[in-house]
């Protein structure tokens, strides 16, 4: 199991006290939501914070579009070499066309679920991508609790990519109580906010969680 530590749930004005310090060990990328106040209602950050992570840290950065046509917007991101870059299958009409030339750049390609879009949405997709990102809450709002019904997706979309080479990554809700869950369902990378940075210390906390899944 990977951690990606979502950076959205931080205070951003103490990021340049809390990456420094992340440690390999309890997190594997930093998860950073870009919103662009259209796909979804709030506006979080950009490429210019991306750049600063980046550079305060050697942990790769999972970056995760939720922004209306990512085409427009995915070459700011190359540069920073990303782990992997993910957009929402609901957001473009050339799906296809994007994921090639993101993994022509050199990132992973990821495609992102909400709650409400169906599996069938990533069918002709995956001999394209590296990556499915599931939703377990709607996006643009932080501290929502893990929708019902996204525990049975989550198992429709592990068999559906279980012929591809394609990690399966979820984001919303993922706390200590279900992460064992979420790890025997086949989920391999949790999305994490308040489960490492409510109280303590954030690697340390993600050591934690990895132990539950032991």
């Amino acid at each position: 199991m990977k951690i990606s530590a979502s950076i959205l749930a931080t205070q951003l004005t103490a990021l340049a006290n809390t990456v420094p310090n992340f440690k390999k060990e309890g997190i594997d990328l930093v998860h950073m939501d870009v919103m662009d106040g259209n796909f979804v209602p709030q506006i979080s950050f950009g490429e210019a914070v991306n750049k600063e992570i980046k550079a305060m840290t050697q942990i790769p950065l999972d970056v995760h579009l939720m922004v209306e046509k990512p085409e427009n917007h995915v070459h700011k991101y190359y540069e920073l070499n990303p782990y992997c870059i993910t957009f929402h299958a609901e957001t473009t009409r050339f799906p296809i066309r994007l994921a090639q030339e993101i993994k022509k750049n050199g990132p992973k390609v990821g495609v992102s679920l909400n709650p409400g879009t169906p599996v069938s949405a990533l069918e002709t997709l995956l001999p394209y991508i590296d990556l499915v990102l599931i939703m377990t809450v709607e996006p643009g709002f932080y501290g929502q609790k893990f929708v019902d019904g996204g525990m049975d997706k989550i198992r429709k979309v592990k068999s559906l990519i279980s012929n591809y080479p394609i990690e399966l990554e979820v984001d919303g809700g993922v706390n200590d109580t279900n992460i064992k869950e979420l790890s025997q369902a086949g989920v391999d990378i949790c999305v994490v906010g308040a489960g490492l940075f409510k109280s303590g210390d954030p690697s340390e906390n993600g050591i934690r969680l990895k132990s539950l899944v032991k």
